[in-house]
């Protein structure tokens, strides 16, 4: 029964993980990008408004750091949960 609730626990974590990740890239790329462009437009980045970078490069980098960030987090948890490779 402990393995069962120790298997819950990990994808638990996993999931709720891969959950904030998402609304993250979600926030950086459609909410900075999108929506919130107008807002943004006033603040100059390489000769750019904060809206259109965000749009067309910020949200990948944001999605870059994102993959490692995951990846630490994941060896951390897999350590915790002796899931480990």
């Amino acid at each position: 029964m402990a393995d069962k609730s120790s298997s819950n626990a990990y994808w638990s974590a996993n999931i709720r993980l891969i959950t904030i990740s998402l609304v993250i890239w979600f926030i950086a790329s459609y909410g900075l990008g999108i929506l919130f462009r107008p807002m943004l437009a006033g603040i100059k980045i390489g000769g750019t408004d904060l809206g259109f970078w965000f749009a067309q490069q910020g949200s990948i980098l944001v999605f870059l750091v994102l993959i490692f960030v995951y990846a630490a987090r994941m060896n951390k948890l897999d350590r915790e949960h002796g899931v480990e490779e």
